[in-house]
């Protein structure tokens, strides 16, 4: 049996490869302060004044049984009366102890994250090629801030500020040796988003102009630096240090110590000719081929879904990049737009990946200019939408547009499909859009139709499915559920199945007792852990389960005793089921309620966010209208107000066509009183 444990992110165990049920936050907050000490034992009197911000009379006995329980689930064949080999007891307290490299954590810090010093300091090729393979690894672990699915008790936020600095350091570090290998268009896409991510690092500002010269975008560079000094000046009051300073001078001098001596020296790629402003590299006789097979490639692993999701998204930029790197602008917009691969879902399983897709295409439709034709610039307007969705940015929803106008023009249905789809995902950016979506929805039903194109016409049942859930047209959406259905097992695409799973347990909350329900989402949720998608399932059973136990209007059970359906059964703990992901800044007001803790709850509320321009919007502002109305606050009942009024029609999160919170119109009722 191998155990491993990952807290860089929501807080997970893993008992060869499958994901251990750990239990209610208790036993999962005993394993996150365990995991925290790195082996070493914790007294019991640290535990109970860690693990409780008021400890009851009974805390100790309390302890003990948490105890009892995780040693059960991380030692479920443990025979009885035998000494446990993971969870210890030790002389005052316990201790977790695990294999060398089973903790994510303790991997990062043993990841080489300072850079040698000393005369001849740096990495030659060969130690950047190694390190950063390892660096490469260590940064695979980080799936979002630390003990995520945790209160910030004192001890977690000590640990989320180490650890985040370990992974700062550690991405710096890799982006250093991306630059040292050459390979400065993945430094840039790298450092892009560190430096959207941590702004206070001008180490990460640094390099990230370095990239940017070496790509030969010098004008971004001096715009990246300016852009630092002003947001050091600015928000912390600092002015940048000599480095930056120099740096903008080597920029506007084009200093040759800023360019990499020997570049791309034993690439496949030959440098052609170096001017002050560009490189040109020649593609070796049928590189460019080999390049579109590869695009072609990752296309057939996108349709075929599963974990090839995951490596299809790679290949394509992987690609696009080498082409860019040969100075074929038209060669790398023609990969970019080729992969027609059509997406439902506004929240980007690779972050990362998309903002390195967004620059790239951006920089391939400047350098093309009136070069490139109308069908391959609206291929690139849709790719622009498509991969920056979510968001509030109206450049987007532009490109989306102008996509779609030239699109229609063209007679090219799969280009029409790539924009009615950048139209749809943007669509999201106006709340109350659902009869928008029921429309492009149809058209791309149509059109994929008539042109046999099965993904297209996957995805236009999609739509239409989460249309009419929004309004709450339940008899079309199920019967586009099955559309969807059929459309995906004739031409071979398992996601459909994996999706509609989910609708269907959503109608099944709606129509039978939360046990079922319950049941109901845990198969979808097996079912879609079968593909790589995990911007639409991280954190999504939980809030699932929470949006249920809501709907019952009924607060979190604690244990056996806790509060129970009509049918006499406990409902679901959805904290009990993994990590909130993304959603945990919307529920933890709602957890520090259930946790006896308004104060807390208020503070938490008033701090959060605008949500994102998703699928789920309307959920999260009804999460924040649950929170005002439990506190009585007319501030934040307000601010949901505000936020639900333009969906009053529609359903809150039944327009995912995953989950419902139930109609946005009695969410406006019930805060009216807390307004006048």
């Amino acid at each position: 049996m191998v155990l491993q444990v990952d807290v860089l992110g929501p807080l997970r165990a893993r008992r060869d490869g499958v994901e251990v049920a750990l239990g209610g936050p208790r036993q999962r907050e005993l394993l996150g302060r365990l995991a925290a000490a790195r082996g070493r034992a914790v007294t019991t009197a640290a535990l109970v004044r860690d693990l409780w911000e008021q400890p009851p009379p009974g805390a100790r006995g309390a302890l003990a049984t948490a105890v009892g329980e995780l040693r059960r689930r991380l030692e479920p064949e443990r025979a009885p009366r035998t000494p446990p080999r993971t969870l210890l007891t030790t002389g005052a307290g316990y201790a977790l102890r695990l294999d060398a490299g089973a903790l994510d954590a303790a991997r990062l810090e043993a990841a080489p994250t300072t850079a040698p010093t000393g005369p001849g300091a740096g990495d030659g090729a060969d130690d950047a090629a190694r390190l950063l393979a390892r660096l490469g690894a260590t940064l695979a672990d980080w799936r979002g801030q630390p003990y995520a699915d945790l209160p910030g008790r004192e001890w977690v936020l000590a640990e989320r500020e180490h650890l985040g600095e370990l992974h700062a350091r550690a991405t710096e570090r890799y982006a250093a040796a991306l630059l040292r290998l050459d390979r400065s268009a993945e430094a840039v896409g790298v450092l892009d988003a560190h430096t959207r991510s941590r702004p206070w690092r001008e180490r990460g500002w640094a390099d990230l102009a370095l990239a940017l010269y070496r790509e030969r975008r010098r004008g971004e560079a001096l715009a990246v630096l300016r852009r630092a000094r002003a947001l050091l000046a600015g928000e912390l009051g600092l002015d940048p240090g000599p480095e930056l300073v120099q740096l903008e001078r080597d920029v506007l001098t084009r200093a040759p110590h800023l360019d990499l001596p020997g570049a791309r020296e034993g690439d496949d790629a030959r440098v052609a000719t170096r001017g002050a402003d560009r490189v040109v590299v020649e593609l070796p006789p049928g590189e460019s081929g080999r390049l579109r097979t590869s695009v072609d490639l990752a296309r057939t692993l996108a349709y075929a879904g599963g974990q090839n999701l995951a490596a299809a998204q790679h290949r394509r930029l992987e690609a696009a990049l080498a082409a860019e790197a040969s100075g074929d602008a038209l060669l790398t917009a023609r990969l970019l737009g080729a992969y027609d691969v059509p997406t439902v879902w506004t929240r980007s399983d690779d972050p990362v990946a998309a903002a390195a897709v967004v620059a790239l295409t951006r920089r391939t439709l400047e350098r093309l200019g009136d070069r490139a034709g109308p069908a391959l610039r609206a291929r690139l307007l849709a790719v622009l939408a498509l991969e920056h969705r979510g968001t509030r940015d109206g450049w987007a929803l532009q490109a989306a547009l102008e996509a779609e106008r030239t699109a229609r023009t063209l007679g090219d249905p799969v280009v029409l499909l790539l924009a009615l789809d950048a139209r749809f995902v943007q669509s999201f950016q106006r709340p109350g859009a659902a009869g928008e979506r029921e429309r492009i929805g149809a058209e791309i039903t149509e059109l994929a139709l008539r042109h046999d194109l099965g993904a297209f016409t996957v995805l236009g049942h999609l739509v239409r499915l989460q249309a009419s859930a929004a309004t709450g047209a339940f008899a079309d959406a199920e019967r586009y559920a099955r559309a969807a259905e059929a459309a995906g097992d004739a031409h071979g695409s398992p996601v459909a199945r994996m999706l509609t799973a989910w609708f269907w347990a959503m109608r099944t909350a709606q129509t039978s007792t939360a046990a079922q329900a319950a049941a109901a989402y845990r198969g979808a949720d097996r079912e879609l852990s079968r593909v790589h998608m995990p911007g639409v399932r991280e954190g999504l059973l939980p809030l699932a389960l929470l949006c249920l136990r809501l709907r019952h209007d009924r607060p979190r059970p604690s244990g056996a005793g806790g509060r129970r359906d009509g049918t006499g059964r406990a409902l679901p703990d959805p904290a009990a089921d993994g990590g909130w992901g993304p959603h945990l800044p919307w529920v933890e007001p709602v957890l520090a309620l259930d946790g006896g803790d308004p104060r807390r709850a208020l503070r938490l509320a008033g701090a959060l966010p605008e949500p994102p321009a998703d699928h789920l919007r309307e959920v999260r502002w009804a999460l924040v209208a649950h929170a005002a109305l439990r506190l009585g606050s007319p501030e934040l009942a307000g601010r949901a107000h505000r936020g639900l009024s333009g969906s009053a029609s529609e359903r809150a999160g039944a327009g995912s066509g995953l989950l419902d919170l139930g109609p946005v119109g009695a969410w406006l009722t019930r805060l009216e009183p807390l307004l006048r």
